[in-house]
């Protein structure tokens, strides 16, 4: 299985829609090295620190996004985890924060990721559950969401996180519990914290014999540098490939039998004793 992570350059100069069909070559670049699967960061069509356009750039769902990256799907044959979304949508009364866009409509932002099939089905969407910002930024502005998300992909099961979430190794436990062996997360995490990117997605493979994909954006949203540096570790914590601070087109070979044969190899997870929750069947 061949994976590439498109760390696409958010310019606040260029337009979110010349940024989509410039996201859409990059696609159909990744399909032409070969690539199952595609991912892209969060946020990339406003940038995930441009606090301001996740108002004005907010869409539907099914929006203009959506549109645009169901027919890359399509046209290059590949999975593709199109990277995170603005989503206006219903609120979620079950949820942990409705956020302030909305208000008074019944809807509410969120920060959602879309996952299309090969033939450009909407496989998946995960709405991210942990928000970043304490008590501004996006954890004011949008939603939080309260599922978390696997799906079969290709040879494997894939779990979705966004960001944030890699901060929290008890949600990646439940993503292990409910079949996960590949662990996707794109991102804008920001150059001054790029130490604990590199470590985290490193400790989230290890702890739990898993791939990490970790796709991250480069260029500045709202003046904030973000670190680059996507990054594809393998299941014993071994990083398979990392790019450059820069646009870059990151790919690499994933064995989905290397999970197994790892967990097998070296048992910690059936060590497991707090916290342990039965796989869904």
């Amino acid at each position: 299985m061949r994976a590439s992570l498109i760390q696409i350059d958010v310019d606040e100069d260029e337009s979110v829609e010349a940024r989509r069909q410039r996201a859409v070559s990059l696609v159909q670049d990744a399909a032409a090295l070969g690539s199952d699967l595609v991912v892209l960061p969060e946020l990339w069509t406003c940038g995930a620190f441009a606090y301001e356009a996740f108002d004005t750039e907010s869409e539907p769902l099914r929006g203009r996004t959506c549109e645009v990256m169901a027919k890359a799907a399509s046209d290059a044959g590949v999975w593709l985890h199109a990277g995170s979304i603005p989503e206006l949508g219903p609120a979620d009364p079950g949820a942990a924060g409705s956020g302030t866009a909305g208000s008074g409509t019944g809807e509410t932002l969120y920060n959602t990721s879309l996952v299309f099939t090969p033939t450009g089905e909407l496989a998946a969407s995960y709405r991210k559950i942990h928000r970043f910002g304490f008590d501004k930024g996006e954890a004011t502005l949008m939603g939080a969401g309260s599922e978390l998300v696997t799906l079969p992909l290709a040879e494997t099961t894939v779990g979705i996180a966004t960001c944030y979430d890699l901060r929290f190794p008890e949600m990646f436990r439940g993503l292990v519990d409910e079949g996960a062996q590949v662990l996707v997360i794109p991102a804008g995490w920001p150059e001054r914290r790029r130490a604990h990117w590199t470590l985290l997605a490193q400790a989230r493979a290890v702890e739990n014999q898993a791939y990490v994909l970790a796709c991250g954006t480069a260029g500045t949203h709202a003046g904030v540098p973000q670190a680059g540096h996507s990054i594809a570790v393998d299941p014993w914590g071994e990083v398979l490939a990392e790019a450059g601070p820069g646009e870059e087109i990151l790919t690499v070979d994933l064995d989905p039998a290397k999970v197994g044969e790892t967990r097998e190899r070296f048992p910690v997870l059936k060590d497991r004793v707090l916290g342990l929750t039965p796989p869904r069947r």
